[in-house]
């Protein structure tokens, strides 16, 4: 059986040397190679002077041997795999995620708008590649501090507990494992409650009670969290149940994380196109930390034969 690897996509932007770094972490965590591989995007139709007219020849790639001087002469690095391929990088990623355990990439590459804060590789990779994906932001990303947390380092996971996500929380409490660190789960409740409208003029407010609701929730999520803790005795869990919107408190609990880890969206029956929630999609966007992003079905290991 061979270790599946760890997958850095780089294109010579600040960014994506951010991810590499990131990536070279992982890898050695896992104990697994490390697979740098560069997209390159030409056109047949170009002019020579605009665009590269046709496939490039991955002999000969610029990115990559960039990589090789930058990580040249490390002692820790991992077994290490260099990949030069042809295509949108959008496209070609996500395919890349069949065959890894886990693919890194930074917020931002060298194309597309450079106000926008997340790139189309990133989306299209967090959406539809079949691994875990890890976006890693550009420092200097400022959140509100959320409520004090305990020092050390820190793995912080959302839990849905109407709809929670057995992969997520798998992937979360293993790589707190690896990590030596604390969990720090989020579930959140909206409050107040939606208001019922029963006929033209009359509202009928909710009857709830915020601190049975909290309650509930609490007593709900540790009910599911309870296998993942056999599983991992040594992880330190600490279970926040705030009310209000969930990527709001996963973004602040974001400050001084090591990792994020959120749930790609199910696919529902009349909606079977891969999505990204909209939860999801705001702490890509917003969290200070690496956001890992995980696909329903995908476990946190997995391996060759």
């Amino acid at each position: 059986m061979s270790t599946l690897p760890v997958v850095a996509a780089v294109d010579g932007s600040d960014d994506s040397l951010r991810a590499l770094e990131w990536a070279l972490s992982a890898a050695r965590l896992r104990e697994a190679p490390l697979r740098v591989v560069h997209v390159r995007q030409y056109a047949s139709w170009a002019q020579p002077d605009v665009l590269v007219a046709g496939p490039p020849d991955p002999a000969e790639d610029p990115v990559l041997d960039q990589v090789r001087a930058r990580l040249e002469g490390r002692a820790d690095r991992p077994a290490m795999e260099y990949l030069s391929l042809a295509g949108a990088a959008a496209a070609v990623l996500p395919e890349l995620g069949g065959t890894a355990q886990l693919m890194v990439l930074g917020s931002r590459g060298r194309g597309g708008f450079a106000s926008l804060l997340l790139g189309s590789s990133g989306v299209a990779a967090a959406r539809d590649a079949e691994c875990p994906v890890v976006v890693v932001p550009r420092p200097g990303r400022e959140v509100h501090s959320g409520p004090p947390v305990a020092p050390g380092p820190r793995v912080v996971v959302g839990l849905q507990v109407d709809s929670p996500a057995d992969a997520t929380f798998a992937f979360a409490f293993t790589e707190a494992d690896r990590r030596d660190a604390r969990l720090q789960v989020i579930a959140a409740y909206p409050w107040p409650p939606a208001r019922i409208w029963t006929a033209p003029g009359e509202l009928v407010p909710p009857g709830d009670d915020e601190d049975a609701v909290e309650g509930e929730v609490r007593t709900l999520a540790a009910s599911l969290l309870a296998l993942h803790r056999e599983r991992h005795p040594q992880v330190r869990v600490d279970l926040v149940t705030p009310p209000g919107d969930a990527a709001g408190h996963l973004v602040a609990a974001s400050k001084d994380a090591e990792l994020v880890v959120v749930g790609r969206h199910r696919r529902r029956l009349l909606s079977p196109a891969r999505m990204i929630g909209s939860v999801t999609q705001a702490v890509l966007l917003h969290a200070a930390s690496p956001i890992a992003v995980i696909p329903p079905t995908t476990e946190p290991a997995r391996t060759d034969e």
